[in-house]
């Protein structure tokens, strides 16, 4: 994991060795965590409170990690669906994988 995350400070010129590793190293990891911690089937709501649970955090934590306290309660309380910069930073800060953070989309 720590080798993994030190790519992400210095990303690796794509096509290069140290890319094709972190692909490596990124795909073996979800297949780790994959099985030994499924996620299971949750809202990005469910998904990221089950996280705070998990790691300790709450909603302040939340609030400052987006810098905004209403938009964490917001969130929280399903008035506001997540926008594309939210899910890649609660991805990266809390390690939840973006999947779980994107949800199901209905389809009009």
């Amino acid at each position: 994991m720590a080798e993994y995350e030190s790519y992400f400070d210095h990303e690796p010129d794509a096509g290069g060795d140290g890319a094709n590793r972190f692909e490596l190293l990124g795909l073996l990891l979800a297949k780790y965590e994959e099985d030994h911690f499924p996620m299971p089937a949750a809202s990005p709501v469910e998904a990221i409170r089950f996280a705070m649970e998990r790691q300790g955090l709450n909603q302040s934590d939340l609030a400052t990690l987006l810098a905004s306290r209403s938009r964490a309660s917001e969130i929280l309380n399903g008035r506001r669906e997540l926008t594309l910069p939210q899910i890649r930073l609660l991805s990266k800060a809390w390690r939840i994988p973006a999947q779980a953070l994107i949800g199901e989309q209905e389809v009009a």
